[in-house]
């Protein structure tokens, strides 16, 4: 195995409320899930108020999860994640090995017979989901990209230059409720709008990709401000290259895919393949199905969000 990147990651989040929050339940995805080119060393998390009840278990995608319920008057809810963890390096695969993109579609087409299991379980990200609904303008902003015979992963590499080229990080114009048509429209937006309009292009073509979200050795900000997320990196990472783009809160990329080799991850904010600098925490149709952190609140009142994240290379 390769020399291995290490990392602490440290994740708090705290809401502030202006009257009693009398019952909660939350549901958080702050685990790294088991993978063969990241290796979890430590896991430690803090949460208070205490007296809560706590529960362990795997969702629909196989991404660790926990489950909090507060039965108990509060007005702040604060969590803080650390993470110690192994980053490898992935092998380097070239587009024109993977399958024609028109092959992987039909595949994962209809054809009255039971299909294999990794065709099975691509089909579940091939459909619409809450975040990501399947229009044309979709299929038609991407058509240059997906000539006739060409590599699925070509297609998809050539998406995300196309996706990095025309638009513009925008932190603070979007928010998980805006349309992603009028992302299409603005071209503005964060990590999760690039995963999410490029998720759509490709199921819109009759492809399957899934959202992953995670953490990014990336850019610091200047500051915490409350609802921001500021980073912290070290220069000279070993097997790392320049900071990248989407540091903090969490970052979101896509995952493509691509027979013969399954699921390869591109990451469009930063017009790259996830690499070294990417940890990742869970998987699923869109950001809705593996939020950090979200619940139901009874009371509280209005609320405030304070977000804070730093990735850290150790031994630099």
């Amino acid at each position: 195995m390769t020399a291995a990147v290490r990392y602490r990651i440290r994740h708090h989040t705290a809401y502030d409320y202006t009257a009693d929050v009398v019952h909660s339940h939350q549901l958080l995805h702050l685990v790294p899930r088991p993978a063969p080119y990241q290796e979890c060393l430590e896991h430690l998390i803090d949460i208070a108020p205490g007296g809560f009840r706590r529960r362990d278990q795997t969702d629909a995608f196989g991404n660790p999860v926990m489950h909090i319920e507060f039965e108990h008057p509060h007005r702040r809810l604060s969590v803080s994640s650390e993470i110690d963890i192994n980053v490898y390096a992935r092998p380097a695969i070239s587009a024109l090995d993977t399958h024609l993109w028109e092959r992987v579609v039909k595949n994962l087409s209809y054809h009255a017979q039971e299909p294999g299991r990794d065709v099975l379980e691509a089909c579940r990200f091939r459909h619409e989901s809450p975040y990501v609904r399947l229009k044309t303008a979709f299929s038609d902003y991407a058509e240059d990209c997906f000539d006739s015979d060409r590599p699925v992963l070509s297609c998809a590499e050539a998406l995300m230059t196309k996706l990095h080229s025309d638009m513009t990080y925008a932190p603070g114009e979007t928010t998980i409720s805006t349309p992603l048509l009028d992302v299409l429209e603005t071209r503005r937006g964060v990590c999760q709008d690039y995963a999410h309009l490029m998720i759509a292009c490709l199921r819109s073509r009759g492809l399957a990709a899934r959202y992953v979200s995670g953490y990014v050795r990336g850019l610091s900000a200047l500051g915490t401000t409350p609802g921001a997320a500021r980073t912290t990196e070290s220069p000279g990472v070993p097997g790392g290259n320049a900071s990248l783009v989407g540091g903090g809160a969490s970052h979101a990329w896509v995952a493509v895919y691509s027979p013969p080799f399954g699921w390869l991850e591109l990451d469009p904010t930063n017009n790259k393949h996830v690499g070294t600098e990417h940890i990742g925490i869970a998987w699923g149709r869109d950001f809705g199905d593996v939020s950090p952190l979200r619940g139901i609140i009874l009371g509280g009142g209005n609320h405030q969000l304070y977000v804070n994240v730093t990735v850290e290379p150790v031994g630099a």
